[in-house]
């Protein structure tokens, strides 16, 4: 598959970030490893935990806009981790295969709920909130974003 760049937004699920008591370290890990690998990450924001929250921004960030959301926090057990509810509250459909492929990188995928989608003509992907876990899983699907995106917007492809 040749490679291709696409466009990509970032959205940090993090009451702490918001809150001013944590440093938004997932967030820059995300932004950094889309750009090392081609990625052009056009806007990076955060939100604060909760279903219709999370809903909110990514119905804003997904307007008009073809290319992947990458989403970090919120994935877990706690009880404000509601982001895949937020997500499947927002998608025209989901994207099982890239989740299941996210999942699979680690032990502790296990752990987390996050979906994948469509919407519009963008793909939207859960990662977990912590560093690494968001870098694992994002790169576990990395290599097929470019194909997606091209396939959601009737470019051509080799197929």
């Amino acid at each position: 598959m040749a490679e291709r760049s696409f466009c990509a937004k970032v959205l940090t699920v993090s009451d702490g970030v918001v809150a001013g008591t944590r440093e938004d370290t997932s967030g820059r890990a995300l932004c950094d490893a889309l750009v090392a690998r081609g990625a052009q990450v056009v806007e990076h924001r955060v939100c604060s935990d909760g279903r219709e929250v999370v809903a909110h921004a990514l119905i804003d960030l997904s307007r008009d806009f073809s290319g992947v959301i990458v989403t970090t926090g919120g994935t877990g057990f706690a009880a404000r981790d509601e982001t895949p509810e937020g997500t499947r509250f927002v998608i025209d459909r989901e994207a099982p295969g890239l989740a299941e492929a996210m999942r699979l990188v680690n032990p502790l995928g296990r752990l987390s709920r996050g979906v994948a989608g469509i919407r519009g003509h963008a793909i939207i992907l859960n990662t977990p909130g912590s560093p690494r876990g968001c870098v694992e899983q994002l790169l576990a699907v990395i290599d097929v974003l470019p194909h997606a995106v091209a396939l959601l917007g009737d470019q051509p492809t080799t197929h």
